[in-house]
């Protein structure tokens, strides 16, 4: 039986949870929930034999299997680094922390002393098998790779971002184009995804990103594509909630414990 610990009891932790109770993680206990708001992760370990707890320390100190971060990139910078020196893995969510080329060395390094792993789900994207694969191939044929993410969404969802304007209400418009390290410092909560593909491929140094606003959209729709000698691989996805994002741990859960896995 393996345990985890949720951080961040927001909607997306509250997916897990449900699904832990509903019998869709089998082999897992819920042994912890930490939560800004005390109440919301006692909330969520309701009905289970998991403990609510008031610090970060205390989340730690249940010694879980896994942790899985539904919070911010900022709580996870301040718990990742102890939590893996400490032999537990993580699988997160604010996927955008990795972006930070000094974090993630520290992460490795952490990972080396606890015998631990960062286990990336897709969100509300995918297909970071074969995106790696293509890589892969590429870079040890001495090949280019052409990696990016373009990202369609509402306007209302930049509202209170830089990238804002009134003239969006009415008029599709590209209001990004850079790297995704410079995506996630301009959103941080609003381009994880494109982090994460970039991890899958040439990193978010040189991976592309794109965001277009579209008056009266719903949701995300990410369109990644990646292109080297004789290969190239399209994923899109659109989801009109973030539900998706919860639900791929869930499934990254279950693929960890399954006797037939998917990679």
């Amino acid at each position: 039986m393996k345990s985890f610990v949720i951080m961040g009891c927001g909607k997306l932790g509250k997916i897990v949870a449900e699904a832990y109770k509903n019998g869709l993680l089998e082999g897992y206990e819920l042994t912890g929930a930490y939560s800004r708001s005390f109440e919301d992760a006692k909330a969520l370990v309701s009905g289970t034999k998991g403990r609510a707890v008031a610090t970060k320390d205390e989340l730690l100190s249940l010694e879980a299997d896994y942790l899985v971060e539904a919070a911010s990139i900022a709580l996870l910078k301040e718990v990742a680094v102890m939590a893996l020196k400490a032999g537990t893995s993580i699988i997160p969510l604010s996927i955008g922390a990795f972006a930070d080329r000094g974090f993630y060395e520290d992460v490795l390094s952490a990972c080396s002393a606890g015998h631990s792993k960062v286990l990336i789900p897709g969100g509300a994207v995918g297909g970071f098998d074969v995106l790696n694969t293509i890589t892969l191939m590429a870079q040890t044929s001495g090949e280019a790779v052409k990696a990016g993410i373009h990202t369609h969404k509402g306007p209302a969802s930049l509202r209170s971002t830089s990238l804002y304007s009134e003239e969006l209400t009415d008029k599709e418009k590209t209001v990004f184009k850079g790297t995704t390290s410079q995506a996630i410092s301009l959103l941080p909560t609003k381009v994880n995804v494109a982090v994460a593909s970039a991890l899958a491929t040439v990193g978010p140094d040189n991976a592309s990103a794109a965001i277009t606003s579209v008056p009266g959209f719903i949701g995300d729709d990410h369109c990644i594509e990646l292109e080297t000698k004789g290969l190239k691989a399209t994923v899109d996805i659109y989801s009109a909630t973030s539900d998706i994002a919860g639900w791929s741990v869930v499934a990254l859960m279950r693929n960890l414990v399954s006797p037939i896995q998917f990679f």
